[in-house]
């Protein structure tokens, strides 16, 4: 019995390792460049995948910036976020869920090591949204957010305050 227990023991922790060993996760980054700044929340890129002269949409984590119809924020956004990347390569981190339901890569977006979506939130040019289950920079996007909010930055000037979050714009505005 204690042959038959020790051969047991034995194959268990050979199966266990190489359960490991096959679930070791993929690269959660990767560096790409950007093709074009679509909005203060989207951008196109190459490098994803196999096919490096393939364009990709990106859309940034845990923010949602005003739509471009929602003058002046929505182009403030997006000629900040132009401004912030300044035709560099950036870094993208991924979180738990890779995709939108638009099929969009969902990604925190580096550069320099600045995180360009607490950037943005942190200057006003976007509301932190968290969206689950992509937790990963919650807490530092929402204490961007009440930085920005406190320091009447953007969208939260007081003289000119955005009236309606980016959600509401669109539902009323489709």
């Amino acid at each position: 019995m204690t042959k038959i227990a020790i051969l047991l023991s034995c194959l268990l922790l050979l199966l266990v390792g190489c359960q490991t060993q096959t679930k070791s996760p993929a690269n959660p980054q990767v560096q790409v460049k950007v093709a074009q700044v679509v909005s203060g929340q989207t951008l196109e890129v190459f490098g994803m995948g196999d096919q490096s002269n393939l364009i990709s949409q990106v859309r940034l984590l845990g923010i949602d910036a005003p739509d471009l119809q929602q003058r002046p924020w929505g182009s403030a956004a997006k000629e900040r976020l132009q401004a912030l990347i300044e035709e560099q390569p950036v870094i993208l981190e991924f979180d738990v869920e890779g995709k939108d339901k638009f099929g969009r890569i969902l990604a925190y977006v580096w550069k320099d090591k600045v995180l360009l979506n607490e950037q943005l939130v942190k200057e006003g040019q976007a509301l932190f949204v968290g969206r689950s289950p992509n937790h990963k920079y919650d807490q530092r996007l929402e204490r961007a957010q009440q930085w920005a909010r406190l320091m009447g930055l953007g969208i939260w000037n007081p003289e000119k305050p955005m009236r309606l979050t980016p959600a509401e714009f669109r539902r009323q505005n489709r």
